[in-house]
């Protein structure tokens, strides 16, 4: 999708279209940018950019908050012309996602009418732009969809898939980071076909197995990365976190305690989404001068209820906070996925299960009324504004979310 966050917002306020407008908050707010304008993104405003930095780039641009609630809404409305599409959808985040299209030449012809097809019937169903991708291999596919913005669509025809990636960046290649980027630069790799030109062998001594991604990655392969499993398979994610930065440093332990618990809940609502439990339980904790631990502990049941998750994350924040010390950001991660149900003891039996009954109807109604519809009384007071967040609770598509059994 075409700078969804921002096409979204242009919808409720139409005034927005096409002046420079910056989504995730306000330009004195400690933030990042969740998503740009094409017209804010000539003055070098780009998605992760401080909001800050944002405003001295771009000081005429219009700073808007994000709203998750009408990303996740336009995000299933998404999905349903996808999958009316192709039965094979993989959602890679809430407004980007894989149609494997094999098998249906006969009702959409063949691959370039059936990409206008679907653009026009993206268009027509939830009034926003898409560009499209089209290719034999994931890879291939994502990277021509970003060539083809705004609102185009690229085929690259099979056979030249070396050829169209040798001219580009290789910071176009999906899972190059700036790390990765900068490793390449160093030994005189900056283009794709300067990867591609590379003996294999001399890439896995210099990067391990991701040298061999690479390798792959270069000739147009599904190489690895994000690209292991079938379109349309969901292993589900490998871990669940949340993150807040307060707008102001904070010694406030009530607060502090209380933005926690607020965190445990978005964390234990997306476990329960996926119909997890976690057996691993991590505090991040960064203070004012930017040092920065993470503290984790194995839980002897693993679990996916708030109120579990918090004892767990307050345990770890008292036995490693220093008193007085002001915190700058909190983050709770979830991972180590149990298979089974454990039992506890009876009474600790008795008590879990009313806590899952409770937080099993609390979801309900934040599937029908949003996110911010019921909240634990001990995350009031932190109750921060959600982030835009690219895989938030309720993006459809994915094992357990609502329209995963469409």
């Amino acid at each position: 999708m075409d700078a969804f966050f921002v096409s979204v917002e242009e919808l409720y306020d139409p005034s927005l279209k096409g002046k420079p407008v910056v989504v995730g908050g306000r330009p004195n707010e400690r933030g990042v940018v969740s998503a740009a304008s094409y017209a804010a993104r000539k003055f070098g405003v780009h998605s992760a950019l401080p909001l800050r930095t944002a405003y001295k780039l771009c000081p005429q641009a219009i700073f808007v908050d994000g709203h998750p609630e009408r990303y996740r809404e336009y995000s299933h409305k998404v999905y349903e012309v996808l999958h009316a599409f192709s039965p094979l959808v993989e959602m890679a985040s809430v407004d980007e996602a894989y149609l494997d299209m094999t098998g249906t030449e006969r009702l959409y012809g063949p691959p370039l009418r059936a990409a206008h097809l679907l653009h026009d019937r993206m268009k027509a169903a939830t009034q926003l732009n898409c560009s499209i991708g089209i290719a034999q291999s994931r890879l291939v596919a994502k990277i021509s969809s970003d060539q083809a913005k705004p609102n185009g669509v690229l085929w690259v025809i099979p056979g030249q898939e070396t050829a169209f990636l040798a001219p580009l960046d290789v910071r176009k290649v999906p899972g190059v980071g700036k790390v990765t980027e900068r490793n390449l630069h160093a030994i005189g790799i900056r283009k794709v076909g300067d990867l591609a030109h590379l003996d294999e062998a001399f890439l896995e001594q210099r990067f391990g197995k991701w040298g061999m991604a690479l390798a792959g990655k270069s000739r147009g392969l599904d190489a690895g990365g994000w690209f292991d499993t079938e379109i349309g398979e969901d292993e589900g994610p490998k871990s669940i976190s949340h993150e807040h930065t307060f707008m102001e440093d904070t010694t406030d332990l009530a607060l502090i305690e209380s933005t926690l618990s607020r965190l445990c809940e978005m964390v234990g609502r997306r476990l329960r989404e996926h119909k997890l439990s976690a057996r691993t339980i991590q505090l991040k904790l960064r203070y004012s001068d930017f040092s920065t631990i993470t503290r984790a502990h194995s839980v002897p049941r693993a679990t996916q209820i708030d109120t579990e998750l918090f004892e767990e994350i307050r345990e770890l924040f008292r036995a490693n906070w220093k008193a007085g010390a002001a915190v700058r950001l909190l983050g709770v991660h979830a991972s180590g996925w149990s298979e089974g149900d454990e039992q506890l003891s009876l009474i600790g039996e008795e008590r879990h299960e009313r806590w899952k009954q409770t937080m099993a109807a609390a979801d309900r109604m934040r599937d029908r009324f949003g996110e911010s519809a019921i909240s634990l009384a001990a995350s009031m007071r932190g109750n921060f504004r959600e982030r835009t967040h690219e895989n938030p609770a309720g993006l459809p598509g994915k094992k357990g979310s609502k329209d995963s059994s469409v």
